[in-house]
């Protein structure tokens, strides 16, 4: 799927001369490149596509996204690969059963 997700940086520090840190996604932490928003500070909020913050946004909107991918139930399938497999496999089993 690969949606953009809100997440709070909660770690900011170099590695190979990237900026890069970890946000913290509803309880789930990664490891994100901020090279793309070189002003984003501890505590902001971005969203983040393919490992990579691409806009900067406030706590209200990150939250009231969050709670909305949780309703839809593709926060979980997007942020931990085991439940997108797990998602991948039922879909292809449903297809066989057609």
């Amino acid at each position: 799927m690969c949606l953009g997700i809100p997440g709070k940086v909660i770690e900011i520090y170099e590695r190979d001369g990237a900026h890069m840190g970890k946000a913290d996604f509803d309880g789930i932490v990664k490891e994100i490149c901020l090279e793309y928003l070189p002003e984003i500070e501890v505590g902001d909020y971005a969203i983040v596509h393919v490992g990579f913050a691409i806009t900067r946004l406030d706590e209200e909107s990150a939250m009231e996204t969050l709670v909305l991918m949780k309703q839809m139930g593709v926060l979980k399938l997007e942020l931990d690969p085991d439940a997108a497999l797990a998602a991948e496999a039922r879909i292809a089993l449903d297809g066989e059963h057609r």
